[in-house]
């Protein structure tokens, strides 16, 4: 195990809320301090650690299994971009919910729980009722609170902040980071299928190696590994086609295979497959090899994504919302009116929400043609014009060539007749 590994092992072994430093990493770990800063920065991108401004870099709590990594207080206080009161052994702590302090505390007494946050402006009787309900508080308009509510949040571990921003717009900031992490958790990653611990081949396996995996496991495409784990190349029944039983799998393999990341989202590597035309990946930690996806595990999480309760919104999905969906004889239409949603910094329809509502059209198509789903491969604009908040356009898309594994389509938007966009693609299918 590396030094790097070492010292994210060891991060893992913290409890939540525990403080950690470069300093002590590296004393603790035996390793330098350069080495210990990247590991750290390491651990704060996979969600293990987080950096608070003047407090320091704090081990957050997690929870295995999980669907949805929550929002922790520290979070919370570094996105408002706000100051720490009080009951800092709080913050790691996961954010249930948050309430908006506007009534009455009889009132309030009824939604208030444990580790919910309390948003509220200068009202010293909420702050004693939340610390009561445990609860944490932030404190909006930059107000501070009595010494004798950060002396009950220290006692309670429950994290008391105060921030600049008025009320509604910490609100909105906290809303937008929650429905954010729902996006992310339907998004199905590398990591959340991929197959550990796979069959391989060494560099000194022969070609009856191989065909003996072939006849055991059905596959054959297998991973080749060097006498250290290591991954060094693939071998697939077009490499060892026409070779002797006693052909070295070293002399034969195909070495630097394409790899995909263990934090890769699974439609990336089904377009990589799909691609490349190969039906499984080799999936990489940093350069260590930690197991392979098959493209049937591929389209089985992606059918199991589809089927699942979405409650994140996509921008696709946002902007579908806006639209009624019309299929027609030779593929797909859209038509709605322009949506605030729709426009650029100058106020007319962006060209990237135009062009990823005529991606949703061909995909739609696309289903209606073959029943799969498909990647857009090439996409040439050959025509544009403005379009105005609240013009009703039209979106078609039809499908001019049906290949067995992909297609040709044309794409067209207008308004009033007039055309705004002309597009042309391929794309290819994922089959099942």
């Amino acid at each position: 195990m590396t030094k790097h590994s070492r010292i994210i092992e060891y991060i893992k072994s913290l409890q939540g809320g525990d403080r950690i430093s470069v300093r002590t990493v590296a004393k603790n770990m035996g390793v330098s301090e350069g080495t210990a800063y990247r590991a750290i920065k390491t651990a704060e991108a996979e969600g293990l650690v987080s950096s608070i401004p003047r407090i320091g870099t704090v081990r957050l709590y997690t929870e295995e299994g999980k669907d949805i990594k929550k929002l922790t207080f520290a979070e919370v206080l570094n996105m408002v971009e706000g100051n720490l009161l009080s009951g800092r052994e709080g913050l790691h702590k996961h954010l249930n919910n948050f309430i908006i302090g506007a009534m009455t505390p009889e009132v309030a007494a009824k939604y208030l729980e444990s580790n919910n946050l309390l948003i509220v402006g200068n009202r010293e009787e909420m702050f004693q009722l939340a610390l009561e309900k445990d609860c944490a508080i932030l404190i909006t308009g930059g107000f501070d609170c009595s010494d004798e509510i950060k002396n009950k949040a220290n006692i309670k571990r429950l994290p008391v902040m105060n921030c600049s921003y008025d009320t509604f717009t910490v609100a909105t900031l906290i809303n937008k980071a929650i429905n954010s992490r729902m996006v992310r958790k339907d998004i199905v990653l590398v990591e959340d299928i991929l197959v550990k611990d796979p069959v391989t081949l060494g560099l000194g396996d022969f070609v009856g190696d191989w065909r003996k995996l072939v006849r055991d496991t059905s596959h054959t495409r297998f991973p080749v590994v060097d006498d250290d784990g290591r991954l060094v190349g693939v071998v697939s029944a077009k490499d060892v086609a026409g070779q002797k039983e006693g052909c070295r799998i070293e002399n034969l393999m195909t070495p630097n295979p394409i790899t995909v990341g263990s934090k890769s989202s699974v439609a990336y590597a089904a377009q990589i497959m799909v691609w490349e035309g190969i039906e499984m990946l080799p999936v990489l930690e940093g350069r260590r090899f930690i197991g392979i996806v098959s493209r049937q595990d591929v389209i089985k999480a992606m059918q199991y994504r589809k089927n699942q309760p979405q409650v994140g919104r996509t921008m696709e999905e946002q902007l579908l919302d806006r639209l009624e969906i019309e299929e027609t004889r030779y593929g797909t239409k859209l038509k709605g009116q322009v949506d605030p949603i729709m426009l650029n910094n100058m106020g007319t329809g962006s060209w990237g929400a135009l062009v990823a509502l005529i991606s949703q059209a061909a995909g739609a198509a696309v289903r209606k043609a073959k029943g799969y789903e498909c990647f857009i491969n090439t996409f040439t604009v050959y025509y544009s014009t403005p379009v105005q908040l609240g013009e009703t356009i039209e979106i078609s898309v039809g499908i001019t060539e049906l290949g067995g594994n992909s297609c040709n389509m044309e794409a067209s938007i207008v308004r009033d007749d007039l055309p705004v966009m002309r597009a042309m693609m391929t794309a290819s299918y994922i089959k099942r």
